[in-house]
């Protein structure tokens, strides 16, 4: 409650830049950051100042995809306290939040006692198809990805997946300048052990089976008569189809139930459910025994 007075206080305003895996959203980060004068970044796992990484570590360093969306969400409580506390000790207004969706943006948020995003940009809005394309075949083919950070603050930090540096000029001055004369932007190009691995994804029959344990374990008299599992950017999109017994409360107990799976797959997996749609097919009569 006093963080949330705090920042009420500062009038802090929460931005998010969403969009799927690969489409460029740390590419754009900085000219986004300039545009709206925000100060702090926050991208896969790292706090980020001006040119400087402040705290956290990047999800860029780890060696299995899962472990990298892990850190991408603050998931370990010693990662994320470390980033919040440098939160609590910075001076700045504004802070722009990377991810895949809002739904993440909005739970990174969350979890580094920050308020909710005022702003959503989505990729789509300051990249043509064409270059959002261009991205995701980069990243596909190559597997490189982009840390909004100068070269030289990478190799200090993660000198064995350091790659390659971009530099942009900006040549005029307007919304996204700062300043009449011309200014570089520098990235680094980064190249994650997990981008050579392959990609690691939990199969729909893994889920299925999570799914069948949470509910089992919520209410083992409910039924599930079918599951569909749907994967893409923004994260697993579930359908359970169920049966449940006479006399359940169907809205507080089965919304209750819909909470209780999309927290406990998360918080063992580290995957985003984004939703999870129940189907009432029956209601059932619960036999006696004798």
């Amino acid at each position: 409650m006093f963080r949330k007075l705090l920042w009420r206080f500062r009038r802090l305003q929460v931005y998010a830049l969403s969009g799927g895996s690969g489409t460029g959203k740390s590419f754009r980060a900085k000219l986004v950051a300039q545009k709206y004068g925000i100060e702090l970044i926050i991208d896969d796992g790292l706090l980020i100042k001006d040119n400087h990484i402040l705290a956290g570590h990047s999800a860029k360093k780890e060696k299995t995809f899962m472990a990298a969306v892990k850190v991408a969400l603050f998931d370990e409580k010693a990662h994320r306290d470390e980033v919040a506390r440098k939160l609590q000790g910075e001076k700045f207004r504004k802070v722009l939040i990377l991810g895949t969706s809002e739904k993440m943006v909005t739970k990174i948020a969350a979890r580094l006692q920050l308020p909710p995003p005022r702003k959503f940009i989505k990729i789509e809005d300051i990249a043509t198809q064409e270059e959002i394309e261009r991205a995701i075949r980069t990243r596909r083919i190559e597997g490189k990805h982009v840390i909004p950070v100068p070269s030289i603050e990478v190799k200090r930090n993660y000198p064995n997946i350091f790659y390659d540096a971009i530099r942009i000029f900006q040549r005029k001055a307007g919304p996204a300048a700062i300043g009449p004369t011309p200014k570089v932007l520098e990235k680094s190009v980064v190249r994650p052990e997990y981008s050579r691995r392959g990609k690691v994804v939990i199969s729909e029959a893994a889920l299925s089976q999570m799914v069948i344990h949470c509910v089992d374990e919520y209410d083992p008299n409910i039924r599930i008569k079918k599951i569909l599992v749907r994967d893409d950017d923004a994260g697993y999109r579930l359908v359970i189809t169920i049966d449940v017994p006479m006399g359940t409360q169907l809205g507080g107990n089965i919304h209750a139930m819909q909470q209780y799976i999309i927290e406990n797959i998360e918080r063992f997996t580290g995957i985003l459910i984004e939703e999870v749609n129940i189907i009432i097919d029956k209601l059932i009569q619960e036999h006696s025994g004798g």
